[in-house]
């Protein structure tokens, strides 16, 4: 559920189906990081939600209740597969089957809503299918890019995915296009990266994407850009990766963004960190249990989890994306593979 008004009238009591709360309804029981509002929650728009100080009955036109994540899902590879399996991120074990894409293919972009799970592209595809995250079955048709690729990255706010960069047969590409996740059609137009590159990751604060390194040219890239998810328009410079590589993944906590592995001169273990919310070049955070590219990663803000991988097998490892620290190991996924897709939400 979810208040879809734009504008008009919007009675308290329609906030208080959508978040909870208590009677006689005040607005004041309405503040993000309070007992019915989560704290990070947006508009369509991406506008944050008051924390504090003046707040109105407008600040709730197209919002909806933040969904508890707790479900992981990886999708895909290249054997090519098109298997879909999950974990539950919050404890450690194996994946268990899922379902399947609507065909086989790897390196697919990913976006969610924590309701709704996008897959996009994939080697050589334009193809897009989306899976409800808390409902084991079979993906369904969603609609095709604007252009077909794959090793793009994704990024969303509550209600817009947007897939960055990728590759087009042999060539990098710096098309980005967006989706509404919860409405089948094709993605349009968003605009441009810096510079053409595949193999990029993407972090998020659902307001700000920041897409991580790639392979530029014919070099490993360690540019790091930013896009504002409920605009539209080309990319801006943020800042340096510790480590120019290509082919790796990225999780976030809302805060910080971490983008893990990769292929430099050989597979790494690498792991660092941005502040999405500023701009600058990334720290080190760590190391991955294992060395690997083309992993797969997904997030429930707090716990990041990287699945499979080239060199990795069907390994996966977690993180708390808040601390820093080396990868520990979290179970085995269904599949030994590379060029997964993660996304996650509620269960």
């Amino acid at each position: 559920m979810a208040i879809t008004k734009t504008s008009g009238a919007l009675a308290l009591s329609e906030i208080q189906t959508e978040f909870g709360g208590s009677n006689p309804i005040s607005l004041s029981e309405y503040y993000a990081g309070g007992s019915n509002v989560s704290s990070g929650t947006t508009d369509g728009d991406g506008n944050a939600i008051p924390s504090s100080g003046a707040i109105k009955v407008s600040d709730f036109y197209d919002t909806s209740a933040a969904v508890s994540i707790t479900r992981g899902v990886f999708a895909g590879g290249m054997a090519p597969t098109e298997t879909i399996a999950y974990i539950t991120i919050q404890s450690t074990g194996n994946a268990s089957d899922f379902g399947d894409l609507t065909d086989d293919r790897g390196y697919a972009g990913a976006v969610t809503d924590q309701t709704r799970g996008v897959f996009a592209g994939g080697y050589y595809g334009e193809v897009m299918d989306y899976i409800t995250v808390a409902s084991t079955g079979n993906a369904t048709s969603f609609g095709n890019m604007n252009v077909g690729r794959y090793q793009a990255s994704g990024c969303a706010n509550e209600t817009r995915g947007v897939f960055c960069g990728g590759r087009s047969g042999s060539s990098n590409v710096n098309y980005i296009d967006y989706i509404t996740i919860q409405t089948t059609a094709n993605a349009q137009d968003f605009g441009d990266l810096g510079a053409s590159r595949g193999g990029n990751g993407a972090c998020d604060n659902l307001t700000r994407g920041v897409i991580s390194c790639g392979y530029e040219g014919t070099s490993n890239s360690n540019r790091i850009e930013y896009i504002t998810i409920a605009s539209t328009g080309n990319a801006s410079d943020f800042g340096d990766a510790t480590v120019a590589r290509r082919q790796l993944s990225s999780v976030d906590n809302l805060t910080r963004g971490v983008t893990a592995g990769g292929y430099s001169s050989s597979n790494t273990n690498i792991m660092d960190y941005v502040t999405i919310a500023s701009t600058g070049n990334a720290t080190d955070f760590g190391d991955l249990t294992v060395s690997g590219n083309s992993n797969g990663g997904l997030d429930d803000r707090s716990r990041g989890v990287f699945g499979g991988g080239s060199n990795r097998g069907n390994v996966m490892d977690y993180i708390t994306i808040a601390s820093t620290g080396n990868a520990t190991d979290f179970g085995d996924l269904t599949e030994s593979d590379y060029g997964q897709a993660g996304l996650s939400g509620g269960s």
